[in-house]
């Protein structure tokens, strides 16, 4: 699963490079949706599915605990000023959700460009029991337009890898 696909390049890229395995986007942005599928269409994945939606209620409410294979969380928003911080998606709270929804063994790969939020998420995800560190993930993440965008800007990426227990 991948959470916040934006316009669906990277969902694309890891689809056409992994046939054998299924992939679910999902994303809130209607153009990106549009986009994404698309792409689908055009390079003829039979392997991705796509659902517009909120990735929180979506897992809560869409997919059964412990079984996902991985869940790629590339870039999120990271809600710079301090008193945004409450928004950024990776809390305990959500931490539990994406641990939950693993399988045993599944891996969860988060990305960001903004040192303090690669902080919070290491914090956050090392702090969740079901969680340990991961040397890597399912697959490479691809190049995006938000790391091209933060290494442009001089940012460190940070990809994170956790494995659930």
């Amino acid at each position: 699963m991948e959470i916040g696909s934006g316009m669906g390049e990277t969902t694309v890229a890891i689809a056409k490079a992994h046939d054998e395995a299924d992939f679910i986007a999902v994303e809130v942005h209607g153009p990106g949706v549009g986009a994404l599928l698309n792409a689908v269409e055009r390079e003829r994945l039979a392997n991705v599915r796509v659902i517009r939606h909120d990735a929180v209620e979506v897992l809560e409410h869409m997919i059964g605990d412990a079984t996902l294979a991985a869940i790629h969380l590339f870039f999120p928003d990271p809600w710079p000023k301090k008193r945004h911080h409450k928004r950024r998606l990776v809390q305990a709270d959500v931490a539990a959700l994406l641990a939950r929804k693993l399988a045993p063994g599944g891996v969860l790969h988060a990305a960001t460009d903004w040192a303090d939020y690669a902080e919070q998420m290491q914090a956050v995800f090392a702090a969740e029991p079901l969680l340990e560190p991961a040397a890597r993930g399912f697959t490479s993440r691809p190049p995006t337009k938000f790391a091209s965008r933060g290494q442009r800007l001089g940012h460190a990426i940070r990809d994170l890898y956790f494995r659930r227990r």
